[in-house]
């Protein structure tokens, strides 16, 4: 039985860290540091729950099930079907890889063209450079941990280390009093901010990025997988809090007006290093962009080589980065608009899946739990989606805004615990027909 050094773990873990560090997880720590102000560590509390917790536990479930799509399986082999494409495609080429590229043109390189500049057009030669790259290095995925883990992860944490450090030593603001969301229910503003970065989502597919790149290391036996697989997502984890930690802090700081973490983000940097500081975030924001959009074009390549055999790994990746290219030039704006639904609907239906999976041996891994869960939860979470999107769903609006915990966000949470409990007595019902068949049976 082989194992990794700690050298090897430290890479892989920094790896993972890179492939989850991207655009939402630079833009959304540093607005909620400057919306929460004087609440900024309850809230911040809320935050890494769901964009650090969340995420570590769901590489730790597609570990332990041996793949999103084994883990949805658990459900029904068609729900698996649809809900591990959605998945894929979701934090793919519809929002995750567009969203990455246009902000890294938002904050890389728009802050420095002239004013009579074509953005329209400007935007499309960056991203074609930026996805040409990213397709480039998406065709060696086994060379992600020396690119990345030993490369450009340790410049990225350098950079943001030295703007904190600046601020630490020339602060020029304090926190103000918190807006409304934030004043009322910190924690839980906080937590639904997390969603935001996609990371949960996101977990789902890099465990397949994991798991292969331990068994390029040698690491074959299941139990060592998913060992390895805790301890990089540990790693990770605990290099992700600090980094949202320091970022939050800049934001609090920070008290100008603005629409974005990004332009949050901005006028800090500018605030500590002048207009230097936009060449310095410039770089930060291009390679986690890069990084992320790399890691999510190599797992969904991975994933629908598995579904189609015949389309080979090398066409995946021109497909997913030329449809990813053609999303980006949409511009950030309508691509975050269209993230809030879609993330709304589809995250409570994943975290319901991780826990689930890390709690199936304490009710034997039924489907009847897994099935009747889910289904509750996705009519829940689809039907508040809907709602958001401006969709008069009638009577249904009506019984779903009146669910407990609807107004936190949380809606979704009774009808999980309800879909747990009928599925629990589906069970144990099956169970006790099964035993009076046998008994009928054994009798005869």
């Amino acid at each position: 039985m082989k194992y990794l050094s700690k050298k090897d773990m430290l890479f892989i873990s920094l790896m993972l860290f890179s492939l989850f560090f991207g655009a939402g997880n630079l833009i959304f720590p540093p607005f909620l540091g400057q919306s929460a102000g004087t609440s900024l560590w309850p809230s911040m509390a809320g935050f890494i729950l769901s964009a650090v917790g969340l995420p570590i536990l769901g590489v730790v479930a597609v570990a332990k099930a041996n793949g999103l799509h084994s883990l949805a399986s658990r459900v029904h082999p068609f729900f698996s079907a649809i809900f591990t494409s959605m998945i894929y495609l979701a934090i793919g080429p519809f929002l995750g890889i567009p969203r990455a590229g246009s902000l890294a043109f938002e904050m890389g390189v728009s802050p420095f063209l002239p004013k009579e500049v074509n953005l329209t057009l400007a935007l499309f030669i960056y991203t074609f450079v930026y996805f040409g790259l990213s397709y480039w290095l998406s065709l060696s995925p086994s060379k992600l941990v020396d690119r990345f883990g030993k490369l450009l992860t340790p410049v990225i944490l350098l950079l943001i280390l030295i703007i904190f450090v600046r601020a630490l030593i020339h602060p020029f603001g304090s926190p103000a009093s918190p807006a409304a969301g934030y004043a009322a229910m910190p924690f839980a503003k906080g937590f639904l901010d997390g969603y935001l970065t996609m990371d949960t989502i996101a977990a789902l597919n890099f465990g397949i990025v994991i798991s292969l790149t331990l068994k390029q290391k040698g690491i074959s036996h299941p139990k060592q997988v998913v060992s390895y697989s805790i301890r990089a997502g540990l790693l990770a984890g605990l290099v992700l809090t600090f980094i949202y930690m320091m970022l939050g802090y800049l934001g609090a700081i920070n008290h100008g007006t603005t629409e974005n973490g990004a332009q949050t983000l901005t006028q800090v940097v500018l605030a500590l290093f002048g207009s230097s500081g936009a060449i310095l975030l410039g770089i930060v924001f291009s390679l986690a962009c890069l990084t992320t959009s790399v890691g999510l074009i190599t797992s969904c390549s991975q994933y629908f080589t598995t579904v189609i055999p015949k389309v080979k790994y090398r066409t995946w990746v021109t497909v997913l980065t030329g449809s990813s290219l053609i999303f980006a030039n949409l511009g950030l704006t309508k691509i975050l608009l269209i993230s809030v639904p879609a993330l709304t609907a589809i995250y409570p239906i994943a975290i319901t899946l991780i826990i689930l999976t890390l709690l199936n041996e304490l009710f034997g891994g039924h489907r009847s739990v897994y099935a009747i869960t889910t289904f509750f939860v996705s009519i829940a979470s689809i039907s508040d989606a809907l709602i958001q999107s401006g969709i008069n769903l009638g009577p249904i609006s009506i019984m779903i805004k009146s669910l407990p915990l609807y107004t936190s966000g949380f809606g979704w949470l009774v009808p999980a615990l309800i879909g747990v409990l009928i599925g629990l007595i589906v069970q144990i019902v099956n169970k006790q027909q099964l035993r009076k068949k046998s008994r009928q049976s054994n009798a005869s």
